[in-house]
């Protein structure tokens, strides 16, 4: 019964999701707003999707099952995503819009040569396809396991309609479509978090206050951990990679980037900066604090806490514990936050790969529109197969696992644009491709070293060590005058 409910939720979500594509679509389809929204976005409208877009189903299952194993110290993290978003608006933004950039690995072009675009672009492409293949991933196997598995129907199917679905309306106005799509589906997805938070309060029988003392009481409510040095959850760490994390993930991201780039001018997308960012820190207090009063919930219903903290939250909402409304509500809310992060990565992508690679803003309009339409088909049946690898390798904790990719895809564009930003030299251009391919590779050989002869494993940190890696070598390459003064 619990799948029919499931079922009948998903397609009257598409169908708006169709609909509203249809309508701006019909009056929307060129290339400019595809790509850049014809620079008519409403700041507040980009501000309220990207929370969405950024938070993703992974978030809104994965974030409720960290208390058990790591208390709530994610927070520590997120308050360094803070302080990364006002470094993006006041560093990154006006470098952008100064050049007028479509696609934001351009200024390494008119930076570098052509080398090193081609390299920035290529690790985008790498790291956004793995990331938002993984965020999809855990979406895909939760309605498997809680929906289609009951209809025998293979997992490949289930990977394949979830694709297709996002393909169907994002393929004609792109952007457009997504920041319009993205504020529902934001709008869906904090609703159904407020009200699941409201429901899992009301079955502990705790009104406001009850539920706050509750959460603050917790032995998982600890936020802060100074003392220990080796620990990954170490403040330190945790702080300056959520700095790095949300640089490189969001102002070198072509994704988050091409949504601030289709608002109206430079001071719009800061103001939807300052407001996504601030949003973000409570948010994900919330979801964490959704853990803590599922943890306390778990006995008094009579369940065994699931070993994966990633199966937490599915546990209570579609095994049918909490009733049907907080199952409608979960089914909306992980849906709502998996494709409004996939559709815009599933655009980005294909703007990049236009852009970036097949440099199609060389062509006619009617030509450039039917290579971007290929294109879109392309990166969508690339999409599907990331998501079946993923299924294979089948990690405890999907968040956990991006943000260790990044790690390792982002470094050498944090290095490149910290470069390009802060120095005046000019890097040898051809050789660039060998430097971000080697530092992480040496990043990579560096973790094992530690970790057998000192029992120390490199956490999100390694971002930093990574791009740092970058720098360095682009140093050792570097000339002492740079003829060209784009940045």
């Amino acid at each position: 019964m619990n799948g029919i409910y499931i079922l009948i939720t998903i397609c009257v979500y598409f169908g708006i999701l169709l609909l509203t594509a249809r309508i701006i679509g019909s009056r929307h389809a060129d290339n400019d707003a595809f790509f850049r929204g014809n620079r008519q976005s409403a700041w507040p409208l980009v501000a309220f999707g990207m929370i969405g877009a950024s938070l993703s189903g992974v978030t809104f299952v994965s974030v409720p099952g960290m208390p058990r194993s790591i208390d709530m110290t994610y927070m520590q993290t997120c308050f360094g995503f803070f302080f990364g978003y006002l470094i993006i608006a006041h560093v990154l933004l006006p470098l952008y819009y100064r050049l007028n950039l479509t696609s934001i690995y351009t200024y390494l072009e008119k930076r570098f040569g052509k080398y090193t675009y081609h390299t920035g672009a290529s690790f985008f492409l790498l790291s956004k396809m793995l990331g938002a293949s993984a965020r999809l991933y855990l979406v895909c196997l939760i309605l498997q396991h809680y929906l289609f598995d009951a209809y025998h129907i293979p997992f490949a199917v289930t990977a394949v309609a979830t694709v297709v679905l996002i393909w169907l309306y994002t393929r004609k106005s792109g952007i457009r479509t997504i920041v319009w799509t993205d504020t529902l589906q934001t709008f869906c997805l904090l609703a159904a978090l407020v009200l699941i938070l409201f429901k899992v309060a009301d079955t502990l029988n705790l009104d406001f206050i009850g539920t706050v003392h509750a959460i603050a009481e917790n032995e998982h409510s600890r936020i802060f951990v100074f003392d220990d040095w080796q620990s990954k959850q170490n403040f330190f760490k945790q702080f300056f990679s959520g700095i790095f994390i949300t640089i490189v993930m969001t102002g070198l991201d072509q994704d988050m980037m091409q949504k601030n780039l289709s608002c109206r001018n430079l001071k719009a997308a800061q103001k939807n900066m300052y407001c996504y960012g601030f949003a973000f820190v409570p948010v994900n207090l919330l979801f964490l604090s959704l853990g803590i009063l599922l943890l306390l919930a778990a006995p008094q219903l009579g369940l065994d806490i699931p070993e994966k903290g990633d199966d937490l939250l599915p546990l209570f909402a579609a095994g049918g514990y909490l009733g049907v409304g907080v199952l409608v509500l979960f089914t909306i809310g992980i849906i709502a936050a998996a494709f409004s992060s996939a559709d815009s990565a599933l655009t980005a992508l294909t703007t990049s790969f236009c852009i970036d690679l097949l440099h199609i803003d060389k062509f006619g309009e009617t030509k450039a529109q039917t290579y971007r339409k290929r294109a879109h088909f392309f990166i969508s049946a690339v999409f599907v197969g990331c998501i079946l690898a993923f299924e294979s390798i089948d990690s405890p904790s999907v968040i956990d696992m991006i943000y260790v990719l990044a790690s390792y895809t982002y470094g050498p564009l944090l290095g490149l644009y910290a470069f390009g930003l802060f120095t005046k030299k000019q890097a040898r251009d051809r050789f660039v491709p060998i430097v971000a391919v080697l530092s992480p590779l040496l990043c990579y050989i560096t973790n094992r070293v530690v970790e057998t002869y000192t029992g120390y494993r490199f956490g999100y940190e390694m971002l930093m060590i990574n791009g740092l890696l970058t720098f360095i070598g682009l140093m050792l390459l570097s000339i002492r005058r740079n003829p060209r003064t784009a940045a």
